[in-house]
């Protein structure tokens, strides 16, 4: 493991940011236990305070307007362990709505989402082909903001080194600029060939953002990454900088993965920009990604995606209506279906990700399947997914054969009795590991984005996705899912059995840390 992301480089490359924050977390340990100890002698007041803040702290949990599968953890956790209980709500469980960053968000996105075309003639087309792709697609209207688009073509790729060697090809190619969004960057074999291309576009004239979150990329990439590449002339900014201690914006990271090039051609998928997601090192077995690309209007979402997050988290005034004008030229691609790139945020009561998924199950008549690492769903999408087989639907869902979190493997592990026991089918990908996030259902519609089938993503995380209805695209997903399926052992009958006492009992009380796996 010593030449694996999970070895060498997370204490080769972030061994600063970490000792740093090791000490500061330690430091803040002995100040309460010192604290603590010189207490002793009030410990029953202090106690009985404890338990009174606690309690009022889950009957306020328990009026939120959520899901109870997210509620109920933290209150069995709180009034089991008040102090640690306490201590970790506030810590992640609140859920980034800090009053701050949403005004800020806010104040983005009115200047943004504007400039999206409302396309109400291409989302009539749609429903009346599709109606059932048509209903998913006006729920993403309303609801994210981002309209369907035609006019634009998609490729594709079914495995991460594909679409990395095809991103490059585009970059080396650009014109006017050049934005990429990706939650993980490591600085090494992947990475230095596009940085490469990227300080050659700068020389010609382009304008390059590059912009990552700090806690996806804190093993991968030294303290001076960004000033690196400030001074190679790429602007870069670093999402939700990681600090030790109490930050009620530290759960929400940003998982997007985005890059646009002159406003004409995107891509997006699951894979970061580290060399594990290309086959170059091999810490679990074999690695399964996949991404599109995409030329034409659909573009323009993807680049207001980028650009809400961009001008959220600087310093310096917004981009202006002109310049952001700049960054949509017109474009005419060939007809191809329909195209509806959108985003999911953590600051609003909507869970856009979750929302598909289950609308997918939902409308599912034939078939629907998905591919995802973790597995880790609320009632809510349980229900959706044993209702659809329960109806005939074909439901599968294909899980990693090779963890890489072994805890979260076990938690994953613990949804397949739920599901299976109603007709779910459930695949483990024997090759290693898969990070592919997708869906599929009667060969014309389809997702293909960042968002996993787990908490941290469908409640936590900036995410991204593409839903694709009635073009070639969704049928060449389909025929990628019956390749991995044919890599995979189905473990369906496995999990129909009872589970042990034990097992059943370590697995719940695993899933009460769910939230922050």
């Amino acid at each position: 493991m010593n030449d694996t992301l999970e070895g060498k480089k997370k204490t080769q490359n972030g061994v600063k940011r970490m000792v740093f924050s090791v000490l500061a977390i330690l430091l803040q340990a002995v100040f309460l236990i010192v604290i603590f100890t010189r207490l002793n002698r009030y410990v029953g007041f202090i106690e009985l305070i404890t338990r009174i803040l606690a309690l009022l702290l889950v009957l306020k949990i328990y009026g939120q307007h959520q899901t109870s599968t997210m509620k109920m953890p933290w209150i069995i956790l709180i009034l089991s362990f008040p102090i640690l209980g306490v201590a970790l709500y506030f810590l992640v469980g609140l859920n980034g709505s800090t009053k701050t960053m949403c005004k800020r968000y806010a104040q983005v996105d009115a200047g943004l989402f504007p400039l999206l075309p409302e396309n109400a003639e291409v989302l009539e087309k749609l429903r009346e082909k599709d109606p059932k792709a048509g209903g998913i697609s006006s729920y993403l209207e309303r609801f994210s903001g981002y309209p369907v688009y035609e006019n634009t073509e998609v490729v594709y790729f079914d495995e991460a080194v594909k679409g990395l060697n095809s991103q490059i090809s585009d970059l080396s190619r650009a014109k006017k600029f050049i934005f990429m969004e990706y939650h993980a960057i490591e600085d090494a074999q992947a990475w230095g060939k596009i940085q490469m291309v990227l300080e050659e576009r700068v020389r010609a004239g382009v304008e390059v953002r590059v912009f990552y979150d700090d806690m996806g990329s804190i093993g991968f990439v030294n303290m001076n990454f960004a000033q690196k590449l400030e001074k190679a002339g790429i602007h870069c900014r670093v999402f939700n900088p990681f600090m030790p201690g109490l930050n009620l914006f530290l759960n929400n990271r940003d998982h997007r993965k985005i890059t646009v090039i002159d406003g004409k051609i995107g891509y997006t998928g699951g894979y970061n920009l580290a060399n594990e997601y290309f086959g170059i090192t091999h810490p679990y077995g074999e690695w399964k990604d996949t991404g599109i690309r995409l030329e034409g209007d659909a573009v323009r979402s993807l680049t207001v995606a980028f650009l809400e997050m961009w001008n959220a988290s600087g310093k310096t005034p917004f981009d202006t209506a002109d310049t952001i004008g700049n960054y949509f030229p017109p474009y005419q691609a060939g007809q191809n279906g329909f195209i509806q790139p959108y985003a999911d945020s953590p600051l609003d009561d909507e869970h856009v990700g979750e929302e598909v998924y289950i609308s997918m199950a939902n409308k599912a008549e034939k078939y629907c399947w998905f591919i995802t690492p973790y597995l880790i769903i609320t009632d809510e999408m349980t229900h959706a997914l044993s209702m659809a087989a329960k109806r005939g639907v074909d439901v599968r869902i294909i899980t990693p054969g090779i963890p890489d979190k072994k805890m979260v493997y076990n938690v994953t592990r613990s949804f397949y009795n739920g599901l299976v026991r109603n007709g779910v089918r459930i695949f483990e990908w024997t090759p290693g590991f898969c990070h592919a996030k997708m869906s599929v259902a009667d060969d014309h519609m389809a997702t293909c984005g960042t968002i996993n089938m787990d908490y941290r993503s469908l409640y936590h995380h900036f995410e991204n996705g593409c839903f694709m209805a009635d073009c070639d695209a969704v049928r060449e997903i389909r025929k990628d899912f019956e390749n991995t399926m044919a890599q995979c052992r189905e473990v369906t009958e496995q999990y129909k059995e009872g589970r042990s006492a034990t097992l059943r009992l370590g697995q719940l009380f695993m899933r009460l840390f769910a939230e922050l796996l």
